[in-house]
């Protein structure tokens, strides 16, 4: 017997509470990063339409940031667009890896969900993945929950912007490795991945101090992810 309309919405209603739910993590570091970057922007001098606007079509905590600090010392568009399109190309690594996960989903859904994903979002979600089926409307409720909270946390920064002279007393710096943190706990199940996770976190912050600039993360993360399957693999055999 097929399912009734309501049936099928209360159906839908469950996996968005659910997926609203798991974002929680995410939420509570989104909305300090989110404040930070608000505050910064105005000090920078963008316009609150134009913080705003970057937090609802860019939506990268860490490229928001690195433009705030570009914007605010001068430097030309061509060199703040080049900038984070390397920052941001550790997303191609991210959707790669999710993609075996999706490959049943439409196109249009494809595309929602890679606007949407994040840092944190992934490991959220190559957790999910693995413990279960990507339920479209519990993955799209994380995405939304998390990205609301950015915007949120955004819109926090830009009024209190003009009232707070400086940042650095909050400690709010410290919300975005702490959450990356907690993620990264929820993902450790095999000695593989505690073995990766040592590794790409030692050579990030080795190479960051060699002067790799931005390459550091993707490299790392390459190194880190490749000697984690190979570990895995001599672990089975």
């Amino acid at each position: 017997m097929a399912p009734t309309a309501s049936q099928s919405s209360k159906h839908h209603f469950k996996h968005w509470v659910q997926g609203a739910l798991q974002a929680t993590p995410i939420l509570l570091g989104y909305l300090p990063i989110g404040f930070a970057f608000g505050v910064l922007s105005q000090k920078a001098g963008l316009s609150p339409f134009n913080t705003l606007f970057m937090s609802l079509i860019v939506y990268a905590g860490s490229s928001q940031l690195i433009v705030v600090g570009l914007i605010a010392v001068g430097v030309t568009p061509l060199s703040i667009i080049l900038t984070t399109f390397v920052v941001n190309l550790r997303h191609m690594l991210m959707s790669a890896a999710l993609t075996p996960h999706l490959n049943k989903w439409p196109k249009w859904a494809l595309a929602g969900f890679a606007f949407e994903l994040t840092d944190e979002s992934f490991a959220l979600h190559a957790t999910r993945f693995v413990e279960k089926a990507a339920e479209r409307a519990e993955t799209f409720a994380v995405n939304i929950t998390a990205h609301a909270a950015w915007i949120l946390g955004t819109w926090l920064g830009v009024v209190a912007g003009g009232l707070i002279t400086d940042i650095e007393p909050f400690a709010l710096d410290y919300a975005l490795p702490a959450m990356f943190i907690a993620l990264l706990v929820m993902q450790i199940k095999k000695n593989a991945q505690i073995f990766a996770a040592l590794l790409a976190g030692g050579l990030s912050v080795g190479l960051y101090l060699y002067g790799w600039g931005q390459w550091y993360v993707i490299i790392a993360t390459i190194i880190g992810a490749s000697f984690g399957v190979l570990v895995e693999k001599w672990i089975k055999n």
